[in-house]
């Protein structure tokens, strides 16, 4: 199975990414997990607004997830020293519910590659449910770097060098200048 990622364009993506989305925090509402109030929406709005590099990753025709790549780590999860390295920080993933397809896998392992590719040291992104932080560092591969108080709640703070991901079935559409 070959995926495309790329910059999500509101015009042709904004119906997938809701419908991905809704489909999304239906699964997570059957299993009893919260969500946002308003992400549905949240995340449309958020397609190609300035300062909001939003990717898709799409199956054919069909958007199967979502992610956000800062240039700029925050500052409350990471130190000077780590925000001075070149980095993407991975902000809201969000993957169509399957049956063992890994999508967030795919996606961070697209970060990971994208991250090497475009001079970065190293892709991070934090997590606010313990189980989301077990998961992406026993499999996936994360290193937890630090759990932090943030607005009443604990933020697992995670990062993973960048690196190339030869056997990646992914392809990358550009970002177009201008």
């Amino acid at each position: 199975m070959v995926f495309r990622m790329s910059p999500a364009d509101p015009a042709r993506h904004r119906v997938g990414v809701i419908e991905m989305v809704s489909t999304r925090v239906a699964w997570l509402h059957e299993k009893g997990l919260g969500v946002p109030e308003g992400i549905v929406e949240t995340l449309a709005g958020q397609l190609g607004e300035p300062g909001w590099p939003v990717w898709v990753l799409e199956c054919g025709e069909a958007v199967v997830g979502c992610t956000t790549t800062l240039d700029e780590c925050p500052v409350w999860a990471f130190t000077a020293a780590e925000r001075e390295q070149p980095a993407v920080f991975l902000v809201s993933t969000w993957t169509l519910p399957t049956d063992g397809a890994r999508l967030g896998h795919v996606m961070a392992r697209w970060a990971l590659d994208h991250a090497a590719r475009t001079g970065r040291l190293h892709v991070r992104r934090g997590a606010f449910h313990p189980a989301l932080a077990e998961y992406y560092c026993g499999v996936q591969g994360w290193t937890l770097l630090r759990e932090i108080e943030r607005r009443g709640k604990t933020a697992y703070i995670m990062s993973r060098p960048a690196a190339l991901q030869p056997d990646l079935a992914v392809r990358t559409e550009a970002i177009s200048a201008g």
